[in-house]
C-alpha cells in the first residue's frame, strides 16, 4: 500500500482550497494501491489557510503564526493510518512544508528553495517508508 498527499488526488485541501491533480497518483487510488491523507487537515487546520513555511525546524504560517503543533499532530496521525493500511512508500507533494522531500520552502515566502523534507516526509523516513514526490514519477 502507498499513503499518497490528498492534493495529487485530486482532493481540494492545500493552503489555497485547490487541488494538485496527478494522473499517476489518481490512478493508483483508484485501483486501491493508495490512500490519500492530508497531514495539515488531519491536524486541524483549515482549507483554506495561510501558506505555511519551516523556520529552524518550526513551521510559520505567513502572518506569524507558529503552527507547528499543527503539522506535527497532523503527520503523526498520518503515520498512524500509514501503519493501518501497512504502506511501505509514500508519494507526496513537492516542496510542501508538511509533504516536501529533498526541498522546502526556506521560510521567507520568497519562492526560494532549501535542503530539507516536510515535517510529514521526514516522519515517514523515520517510519521507513520509501518517499518520492509526484515529480518522480
Amino acid at each position: 500500500m502507498i499513503i499518497v498527499s490528498a492534493c495529487l488526488a485530486g482532493v481540494h485541501c492545500r493552503y489555497d482550497g485547490n487541488a494538485k491533480p496527478c494522473e499517476a497518483v489518481i490512478r493508483l487510488v483508484a485501483e486501491g494501491k493508495a490512500i490519500p491523507v492530508c497531514p495539515e487537515q488531519l491536524g486541524g487546520l483549515t482549507t483554506p489557510r495561510q501558506s505555511s513555511e519551516i523556520v529552524n525546524g518550526r513551521v510559520w504560517m505567513r502572518d506569524g503564526t507558529d503552527v507547528t503543533g499543527a503539522f506535527t499532530r497532523g503527520a503523526q496521525e498520518a503515520i498512524n493510518l500509514a501503519r493501518l493500511a501497512g504502506a511501505t512508500s509514500a508519494i507526496l507533494k513537492a516542496r510542501s512544508p508538511s509533504c516536501g522531500v529533498g526541498r522546502v520552502y526556506d521560510g521567507t515566502f520568497t519562492g526560494r528553495l532549501i535542503p530539507g523534507d516536510g515535517i510529514f516526509a521526514a516522519l515517514c523516513r523515520e517510519n521507513g517508508l520509501s518517499v518520492k514526490t509526484e515529480e518522480d514519477l
